[in-house]
């Protein structure tokens, strides 16, 4: 039997992110910084730096920032063949300010009617996005309309069809839809995953485990049967169980300079050591990757292969010479 052509397939919205110096207000803003992201994309884009074959698959506009999106998951390494160009229609966007206590990050969606909520999933070529270890999807897309929670779901079936290993990151936002609208649409989707990312407080609000983080984990393998549940809990790091052993990795010490796309970071590591087989080696590149991103602007992080190896050796900050 063939290979599968990708090692990690994923498909969803890519995003442009607009973001205030950290300080400013968006309302009196005077310049924008710009990011292409997505949670999806991340993850991907990261996988693709670390030297594995990846695919996007989604919707465009054919213009100026659907190819500056493109461009940016081509920079990477990540083959852009699944993306449908749309004539018509608009990239989402969301806007940042970086706040400081008492003030958290806020963060204004302007998403609706984009062309990836248009997106349909006869547009899809499932045949290519399928031909690869593993699918990995989040709970964002179901949000952002019918026909994205119709897509969703056929990928599911289609690859559990084909025998295709699928990791699922909740990924709860609470501006697109409601807990028990989450709850109700994600309960169905993330059974019998192969690796499952929640944070603790996700899976407390969407699926109700609470206690313990060994508490929560075996919560959230009891509801789901995936084969792996992780579960990142802020700065204690990360937990990983499969009802056998518990695999714990404590957060890296890092300057943050940006906290957006940590999570995403998270899952690529994480995803990297699985496709090796050593989920206590991903575990290790997942905190020091989430670090990695907490010290990067953009939610898109930029590394190697080399630097993950030497990160997990030297990760005090001195000069590399």
């Amino acid at each position: 039997m063939a290979e599968p052509r990708f090692d990690v397939t994923s498909m969803g919205e890519m995003l442009l992110r607009l973001s205030v110096p950290s300080g400013k207000r968006l309302e009196a803003a005077q310049q924008l910084d710009l990011h292409p992201a997505g949670a999806e994309a991340n993850v991907v884009s990261l996988l693709a730096r670390l030297e594995r074959k990846t695919l996007w698959a989604g919707a465009l506009p054919q213009n100026p920032l659907g190819r500056l999106a493109s461009n940016a998951l081509r920079t990477a390494g990540v083959d852009t063949s699944g993306t449908i160009w749309s004539a018509s229609g608009r990239m989402g966007t969301y806007y940042v300010e970086f706040g400081a206590r008492p003030r958290g990050i806020q963060v204004t969606y302007d998403r609706a009617h984009s062309c990836a909520t248009q997106l349909k999933p006869e547009q899809l070529d499932w045949d290519t996005l399928l031909d690869t270890r593993l699918l990995h999807l989040t709970g964002i897309t179901p949000a952002l309309s019918p026909s994205c929670h119709e897509i969703v779901e056929e990928a599911i079936k289609q690859a559990k069809g084909r025998d295709v290993s699928v990791s699922f990151d909740v990924n709860y936002r609470q501006k697109l839809w409601s807990e028990a609208e989450a709850q109700q649409t994600l309960l169905p989707m993330i059974q019998n995953v192969e690796l499952l990312f929640c944070s603790a407080n996700d899976a407390a609000r969407i699926f109700n485990c609470k206690g313990t983080t060994q508490e929560i984990a075996q919560g959230m393998l009891d509801i789901s049967h995936a084969k792996y549940a992780v579960i990142t809990i802020g700065e204690e790091g990360a937990l990983l169980w499969n009802g056998k052993e518990w695999l714990h990795e404590p957060t890296c010490t890092t300057q943050i300079i940006d906290r957006l796309g940590a999570g995403d970071a998270l899952a690529a590591g994480v995803i990297h050591g699985w496709l090796d087989g050593d989920l206590a080696a991903g575990l290790r590149y997942g905190t020091t990757l989430a670090a990695l991103a907490l010290s990067q602007f953009g939610d898109m992080v930029i590394t190697n292969k080399e630097e993950l190896l030497a990160l997990g050796k030297n990760s005090d900050g001195t000069i590399v010479r």
